[in-house]
């Protein structure tokens, strides 16, 4: 099994030369206004842009499907307890005192008997998905279209602590190997006859519980090692050190920071002056 990258970005662009700054601002916009957000369309139209500007700069469509294939049942869930459950925020959002209902269970049905999904519920549980969607991908669309160790440096002339910054690269660093670790575990019950092709679903999954164990094991043997070459280097978490990469912002870095700053601006001014963005708004 090769080692898996988490900078699955293979084509040059315009956002892979940018410096890593910008896009820290890109991420905490978007995010802060995620957030915020509670107008369902609104929440649709920036999921989709975040996922067309994903595909633009390069991130792999089958990262994005797998996304939402592995996501789908928290989507579900989250559509189910907001149409039944979620009555007395929608209606304190809506300022409805009987919600619009969707459809309604017999009474005579067992346990679930009277049980209604309102359609404000509904199109709250759709705000939700978008919005986790949105905060989904805006993080490998910041991380993937750019190099660890750039990244790395950007988050150090960011002001970001440099213990931070460094956990945050181990981390990327790591996983990879994980995933190296898992290839060779699986690859080593093949070789003891396992058949991952012709199990189910179920078993499958009792498979990989199996495979916790000494990948746990494993992740904490090197968890120590990197504890002890930090040791021996006398790591100290200082900031003031010479780095191999250089972080320079140029005049489409200033733009595009400038850029988002004057969106959240801007989407602040018309959430609460407008109410555009609210549940029940005027978008």
């Amino acid at each position: 099994m090769s080692m898996l990258k988490f900078q699955t970005v293979e084509r040059d662009s315009f956002f892979t030369r940018l410096d890593f700054r910008p896009k820290l601002v890109m991420m905490a916009v978007i995010s802060i206004i995620a957030f915020v957000w509670e107008s369902p369309l609104l929440q649709m139209v920036m999921a989709f842009l975040i996922i067309i500007a994903a595909l633009v700069v390069g991130v792999k469509f089958s990262y994005i499907r797998l996304v939402i294939m592995v996501m789908t049942p928290f989507y579900i869930l989250l559509l189910l307890t907001h149409g039944f459950f979620n009555i007395d925020q929608v209606k304190a959002l809506t300022g409805k005192s009987v919600l619009t209902p969707m459809f309604t269970f017999p009474e005579s049905w067992w346990l679930i008997g009277g049980g209604m999904m309102s359609w404000e519920g509904f199109t709250y549980g759709v705000n939700a998905i978008f919005k986790t969607l949105s905060l989904t991908l805006v993080i490998p669309l910041g991380v993937f279209t750019t190099d660890v160790d750039t990244m790395i440096v950007g988050m150090v002339r960011a002001r970001i602590p440099y213990k931070i910054a460094f956990i945050f690269s181990a981390t990327l660093r790591f996983f990879p190997v994980l995933f190296q670790e898992i290839g060779m575990i699986i690859e080593a019950q093949r070789l003891r006859g396992l058949a991952m092709e012709r199990m189910n679903p179920a078993q499958r999954v009792k498979v990989y519980a199996k495979v916790a164990v000494p990948l746990i094991l494993g992740a904490m043997v090197k968890s120590q090692q990197l504890e002890v070459v930090l040791q021996s280097k006398a790591f100290s978490g200082s900031p003031v050190r010479t780095y191999l990469h250089e972080s320079k912002m140029g005049i489409e870095d200033y733009l595009l920071i400038a850029f988002f700053v004057l969106l959240l601006i801007v989407a602040t001014i018309l959430y609460f002056a407008y109410g555009i963005g609210k549940f029940g708004g005027p978008i």
